[in-house]
């Protein structure tokens, strides 16, 4: 027992001389990385999945495979920080600040006016132009849908809806929005919590961390899980080709119960009802 509990004390101590000694590599690979995508990009967030990269590849290092560390490790920390940006909120804060920006005036002029405010006079009101209210409003509508299928390494212009959307694309983007509103709804209370505050709220990491008295990593594996079963559900709209359950057999059963559950959470009528006409997002209900 003695020597177990010696050897596990050696261990702990070559993976923390590792750690310790390769975190300027994750300082190294953030900056390389931040360098190649938008400035909205939080440094903490990468920080904080490149330090459990490392933490992760120091635990299973193996001197025996003749690779050194270094180059190991920054695979790892390279992945991890790949993985984390196709987590990351689906439109950047300016986005979300115009948005809301729109949306409190749309609701003064509902409130003035006792009727939903066309785009023009909430252009009006707002002093920007008809071109740019509607460029905000896609940007929200792309963000609040489109992202999360196009986390994946192939080109999303696809994606995006074309300028002359046709009634049949409308109303698919409106039912869109229903099934990720409802998906939402769905997730786990703390997964859900999660997405609220740091996806629509604004909120940092560590603020949710401190609030829910674990470490930064903790809640962004939280998110990262909530991404995951949102992409499941958005993505088994189509019948035709559904998302396949992965990884064990308890976590898949668990995946394709919550599915099931945002199928059947609404009629397409609840969910059209979530926007307007021509595809605006109204306000979300609360979903607690």
């Amino acid at each position: 027992m003695i020597a177990n509990g010696t050897r596990s004390t050696e261990a702990d101590t070559a993976v923390e001389e590792l750690v310790r000694t390769h975190l300027p590599l994750v300082g190294h690979i953030v900056r390389e990385t931040l360098a190649r995508v938008p400035s909205y990009v939080c440094r903490d967030d990468l920080v904080s999945a490149g330090m459990y990269a490392l933490v992760l590849s120091a635990r299973a290092f193996d001197e025996g495979r003749g690779v050194p560390f270094g180059r190991f490790a920054a695979i790892r920390i390279r992945g991890a920080l790949t993985d984390e940006l196709r987590s990351m909120d689906w439109a950047s804060r300016a986005v979300r600040g115009r948005a809301r920006s729109i949306e409190a005036v749309r609701n003064e002029l509902a409130a003035t006016l006792g009727r939903s405010a066309s785009r023009e006079e909430v252009a009006q009101t707002v002093g920007m132009s008809l071109a740019e209210v509607a460029a905000a409003d896609a940007d929200v509508q792309r963000a609040s849908v489109l992202s999360l299928q196009s986390l994946d390494s192939e080109d999303g212009a696809a994606l995006l809806p074309s300028p002359a959307s046709t009634p049949e694309a409308t109303l698919l983007l409106r039912e869109q929005i229903g099934y990720l509103r409802d998906a939402i709804a769905e997730l786990p209370e703390r997964l859900r919590t999660v997405v609220d505050e740091y996806f629509f709220q604004q909120r940092k990491m560590a603020d949710i961390a401190a609030d829910f008295g674990v470490t930064e990593s903790r809640v962004s594996q939280m998110r990262a899980e909530a991404l995951k079963l949102l992409r499941a559900a958005v993505q088994g709209m189509d019948e035709l080709t559904p998302l396949p359950a992965t990884g064990p057999r308890r976590q898949a059963a668990a995946q394709a119960t919550y599915c099931a559950a945002v199928a059947s959470r609404s009629t397409l009528a609840d969910r059209l009802a979530q926007t307007s006409l021509n595809g605006d997002p109204l306000p979300m209900r609360n979903v607690s």
